[in-house]
């Protein structure tokens, strides 16, 4: 049987690469501090074959909130935030729509979704509210 297109992992913690384990740390430090914005968390580590999705949350308004977490110890070639190009833009959409196709549950109403970046610059978080938009990739 062969796994399935996408899934959602239930934890990131365990794995053979101390890299996983400080990604981890980080999109444990954007879930905390997300929900201390008061979005609620409904998803980690979305994947699929082509994308994956870093954190899904919802917010207060109902829209669901699709967050790439990156980090970079320095800002040298703009940082954390532009180093997601259009290709890894991509990939998160095709991994969002894939998302809302498979967790529809027949509904034909697709919630609001938004695009988020919470990016670490030398351990500064920056949140960076509808970073870009599914319609511009």
């Amino acid at each position: 049987m062969r796994p399935p297109l996408c899934h959602a992992a239930p934890h990131n913690f365990s794995g053979p690469g101390g890299s996983k384990l400080v990604g981890a740390a980080f999109e444990a430090r954007a879930r905390e501090f997300l929900q201390r914005q008061r979005l609620r968390f409904v998803a980690h580590n979305v994947s699929c074959r082509g994308g994956e999705i870093d954190l899904v949350m919802r917010d207060r308004d109902g829209a669901l909130v699709f967050v790439e977490v990156r980090a970079r110890a320095q800002r040298h070639y703009g940082g954390a935030a532009a180093s997601i190009g259009w290709q890894k833009k991509q990939r998160i959409v095709r991994a969002a729509q894939y998302y809302l196709a498979t967790r529809s549950h027949g509904s034909r109403d697709q919630p609001a979704c938004r695009f988020d970046v919470i990016a670490f610059d030398g351990g500064k978080l920056v949140w960076l509210r509808d970073a870009f938009r599914a319609d511009e990739v």
